[in-house]
């Protein structure tokens, strides 16, 4: 069978809505605000075709530069060939959802506001910056209860 050109071909399982998560679209989907500049998730729901956004946008970040009544304007990354081009795109909100990338570090910039609030109170100085994890520290291996085994591969033996 050839390849087919279609615009969702091999999109059987991309666009299919997960175990005991088919029917209609929960409400909190449209209550949902999104402004500009928001990070958002571009994740194509297959019951709702309207405003769906091709399959090579599925499962990418952008950013929010445009809002609808029923869609949002996004900037997304694309890669064509050799270069990377800001795609903009309109998606339907079904498809959208708020990016929770960015938690983890504005949750860092608050805990270090802090750490430089008591810092400059007491006067002193504190490290901001993530440290990677130190090597172990060196022990001994007790061999009391713990002794040592022999390994070695099993030799081959030929089944005729």
């Amino acid at each position: 069978m050839t390849n087919t050109r279609g615009k969702r071909r091999g999109t059987r399982y991309m666009f299919s809505r997960q175990f005991r998560k088919h029917g209609p679209i929960p409400l909190s989907t449209y209550m949902r605000i999104y402004r500009k500049g928001d990070i958002v998730d571009i994740k194509g729901t297959g019951t709702i075709q309207k405003g769906m956004p091709h399959k090579c946008y599925h499962g990418k970040t952008g950013r929010v530069y445009n809002v609808t009544q029923h869609a949002v304007g996004i900037i997304v990354n694309k890669q064509v060939k050799g270069k990377i081009l800001a795609k903009r795109i309109n998606v339907r909100i079904e498809h959208v959802k708020h990016s929770k990338s960015r938690d983890s570090f504005l949750q860092r910039v608050k805990e270090n506001e802090g750490k430089k609030m008591e810092a400059k109170q007491k006067g002193s100085w504190v490290e901001l910056k993530r440290q990677p994890a130190p090597p172990r520290d060196a022990h001994f291996v007790s061999t009391k209860k713990n002794v040592p085994q022999l390994l070695e591969p099993i030799p081959y033996e030929f089944m005729a």
